[in-house]
């Protein structure tokens, strides 16, 4: 407080300052807000040895489909379950409200650009989003920036020069690591 104002500090950045008989009580968040995803080195998200997170594997009747996928274009399966797991829940028809198409969740531009003629099909689904996935690594260089870019676009994390600062993509990126034990 200073004077007959009070300054709200805000969780995403910056202040807001009124005057305290605006106030009538701060409560705490109804909801549970994760910290921020911290900027780390690349070294950071080295991964521990994918037999020892083994066990993570999720027992689904596309295991093999993302299996195969992941070592044909040299991703982490267990990375690829995550991710399947936060953008769709194994929802083969998951349509998200932005167009987003499919277990992978798709858009349509990136179906297009690796030439999916059904982005409902899981096969196809995923080999598409793990090659722009790996696409994503190779380019970006950091994993945490990849899933920054498959979440948000490669333009927001270029313009913001890292992850976001939207808590939605924050939030997507600190869970498929948890999820794939990369953390």
């Amino acid at each position: 407080t200073e004077g007959d104002s009070i300054i709200l500090t805000l969780r995403s950045g910056g202040q807001v300052t009124c005057d305290k008989s605006l106030i009538e009580k701060i409560v705490p968040d109804e909801v549970p807000h994760p910290d921020p995803v911290q900027e780390a080195s690349p070294a950071a998200a080295v991964p521990q040895p994918l037999a020892s997170r083994a066990v993570k594997l999720r027992d689904t009747v596309y295991a093999g489909l993302i299996t195969a996928a992941a070592e044909t274009h040299g991703v982490d399966p267990i990375l690829i379950q995550a991710l399947i797991q936060v953008e769709s829940n194994y929802k083969p028809r998951a349509r998200s409200s932005k167009g987003a198409m499919g277990l992978m969740q798709l858009m349509p531009s990136v179906a297009r650009e690796y030439k999916v003629p059904n982005a409902y099909d899981p096969a196809s689904n995923i080999d598409a989003g793990v090659r722009k996935l790996k696409s994503l690594i190779d380019s970006m260089g950091d994993l945490r920036l990849a899933l920054a870019a498959y979440n948000a676009g490669e333009g927001a994390v270029s313009r913001f020069g890292g992850i976001p600062p939207y808590r939605e993509t924050q939030n997507y990126v600190s869970r498929i690591l948890g999820i794939a034990g990369l953390r």
